[in-house]
């Protein structure tokens, strides 16, 4: 029988795999595949598709599912769901007028973080500049409530809440005018096994939080729609290597290699756990 939503095939291609003897290998997620391409056209063909596009599905997916089932249920508040538990921060975006000095601020929550890469650059890094201030001026001015015009303004984005999970999205796939389509930024940039947010976070009470890594969705190939992806997770302090039913260890010592700028592909989606 066909699971009736995307989070109950998920939850039963769970508990195959945790009923599943090591001896009998690799669990086939067929009914959790057939139900996503029942839910979303764009996972019905057979062409290679964003893995960073089907993690926002997902979480969304299943939050609008929980929803609907405490809708059809009586008596269970409105209690965040697993996903916002697990993967919800909020973002904060700063503005300040350079003429009056006013401060404006406006909250979004956030599942995952989109972050803007260069070459030889880190994770870290990247996080420094996606939290750096941003000149508003010319024709990108501000308008000011308080000086009722456009105004010249500095801004920032800042996390004021830091999720449990951080789920860090490098946009390795940018589109270029001249050949109009997406091409792959093979640049390196290196992620660190352990990670604090102090450049980025507001005045937040954990700011100091400590964050491990715990998977890696690596891409292999040249642009987005073709190619293959690989997951590397860790699990009892040891480190595997996913490649569709190839399960195989891997020495923690060798993760580098998929920092980017090499055939073994680029570390496309980051996943770090609050310890």
């Amino acid at each position: 029988m066909t699971p009736p939503t995307l989070f109950s095939a998920l939850r039963s291609l769970f508990l195959h795999i945790s009923k599943n003897p090591a001896d009998r290998g690799t669990v086939a997620p067929r009914a959790f595949i057939d139900k996503l391409k029942e839910m979303n056209e764009l996972f019905r063909g057979t062409m290679h598709q964003d893995a960073h596009e089907f993690l926002n599905f997902l979480l969304n997916k299943i939050v609008e599912e929980m929803e609907d089932d405490r809708r059809n249920a009586v008596g269970n508040g409105n209690d965040a769901t697993i996903v916002h538990r697990l993967f919800e921060g909020i973002l904060t975006s700063e503005t300040r007028c350079l003429t009056c000095e006013t401060v404006s601020s406006r909250d979004e929550s956030f599942l995952d973080l989109s972050i803007d890469i260069e070459q030889n650059s880190s994770v870290t890094a990247c996080l420094r500049q996606f939290s750096a201030s941003e000149m508003l001026c010319q024709r990108n001015k501000f308008f000011c409530d308080s000086c009722c015009g456009l105004q010249e303004a500095e801004k920032r984005m800042k996390i004021k809440k830091l999720p449990n999970i951080l789920a860090l999205h490098l946009k390795r796939f940018k589109y270029q005018e001249d050949v109009q389509k997406y091409i792959k930024l093979a640049y390196r940039v290196a992620f660190p096994f352990e990670l604090r947010l102090f450049n980025t976070v507001d005045d937040a009470e954990d700011r100091d939080r400590l964050y491990e890594l715990f998977a890696i969705v690596v891409h292999i190939g040249n642009g987005p729609h073709h190619g293959h992806y690989i997951t590397i997770v860790k699990s009892r302090r040891s480190w595997f290597i996913f490649d569709d039913e190839t399960v195989e260890t891997i020495k923690e010592s060798d993760i580098p290699r998929y920092f980017g700028e090499s055939n073994a592909g680029s570390a496309y989606v980051l996943y770090y756990q609050a310890v």
